[in-house]
């Protein structure tokens, strides 16, 4: 599984765009709901036993008196969360078997929690773990961008795709690839890209979301095809200003935007290509 735990509550946005989610708490982010600032993000493979790693990492961040203060001494932390589909790519799952382990979920959210670092690493980890992105190993990719007038942008994705990732534009004729095609199953080896922007530029809850959907137009430049019913793609989009802008500048949100499917474009090919450089 992978964390994302801001140093402090921040403005966060969801875009979900594919026909398979498995998600939690995204509907407290819609710009017409309560809190305005949340917690930190959890991204976990697992399909929907891995959302259990949100639950684990929401008590632990409660322990740490991190969360809306309830009571004195009670704090419940606004934890978004979402899964990708990984159960069909070997390695161990008798815990979701008749007579089963304990699930593995709770104690990753627990070594996660402990070994959160500022310098996360790339390939086949945290949350991409067992990924495979169309046809070769998938894993965690990152990218940063510096925008015109100032400010950053950061995105980072787990890259389990049902599509192939495409190194240089997607073809726009020949035939649709579709490597994870078993017979008459759609499963074959999992789906789903799930990942975050990042940016230190303020922003509303409405333009987090603005962002959120600018940024699945890289999956879409990587990827092919995308956003298709067996896949959960689900982007989230944070900011880590303290401010509380009023509004923000649309011709600034474009550019941000646009950076932002830069990124996760790169990110995505930085995916399947981080395990392959370091071999």
């Amino acid at each position: 599984m992978t964390l994302l735990l801001p140093d402090r509550p921040v403005v966060m946005g969801c875009d979900v765009r594919g026909g398979g989610p498995g998600t939690r708490e995204t509907d407290a982010l819609e710009p017409s709901t309560l809190v305005e600032r949340v917690h930190g993000l959890v991204l976990a493979g697992g399909s929907v036993f891995g959302l259990e790693a949100a639950s684990e990492t929401a008590l632990l961040l409660a322990r740490d008196g991190i969360g809306l203060p309830v009571t004195d001494e009670v704090f419940v932390p606004v934890l978004p969360s979402a899964i990708l589909f990984d159960l069909a790519n070997g390695g161990d799952k008798s815990f979701a078997q008749a007579g089963g382990a304990v699930s593995p979920y709770p104690r990753l959210a627990r070594e996660a929690y402990a070994a959160v670092t500022a310098k996360p690493a790339e390939g086949l980890v945290g949350a991409a773990f067992g990924a495979r992105a169309g046809s070769r190993a998938g894993g965690i990719g990152m990218a940063r961008a510096q925008l015109d007038g100032g400010g950053t942008v950061a995105a980072l994705i787990a890259v389990n795709c049902f599509g192939e990732v495409q190194m240089g534009e997607p073809p726009v004729s020949g035939p649709v690839p579709m490597p994870k095609l078993r017979g008459s199953s759609v499963y074959g080896e999992g789906s789903t890209c799930i990942g975050a922007v990042v940016t230190d530029v303020p922003l509303t809850r409405p333009a987090a979301k603005r962002l959120a959907m600018m940024a699945h137009d890289g999956l879409a430049r990587a990827i092919r095809p995308i956003h298709t019913p067996f896949d959960g793609d689900a982007l989230f989009a944070m900011s880590l200003s303290d401010d509380s802008p009023a509004r923000v500048d649309p011709l600034l949100l474009a550019e941000l935007g646009t950076r932002a499917a830069d990124c996760m474009a790169i990110a995505v090919r930085r995916a399947v290509s981080a395990h392959r450089d370091a071999g």
